[in-house]
């Protein structure tokens, strides 16, 4: 009787550690998919913020090109 109740009692202590352990574990997992999913949602602002300077670099390229023409334009029909 003994026996069966050192037993059960290192099969529950075995039980608890193993459990706690497997906590903390999950606890690990979790942080590291937060941390992925914070440096997904980084890459993709990064992304986005690259993308909005292009099209603004395109915007002004495109306006400049316009201002050039208009200057043209304007030499163009003026009486010499």
């Amino acid at each position: 009787m003994r026996k069966s109740i050192s037993l059960f009692t290192m099969l529950i202590a075995m039980a608890l550690t193993l459990s706690i352990t497997s906590c903390r574990e999950t606890k690990e997992d979790k942080a590291e998919e937060a941390i992925e999913d914070v440096k997904d949602g980084v890459e993709d602002a990064a992304d986005d913020v690259e993308d909005a300077a292009e099209d603004v670099g395109d915007d002004i390229e495109d306006a400049a090109d316009d201002v050039v023409d208009e200057v043209e334009d304007a030499t163009d029909d003026s009486p010499h």
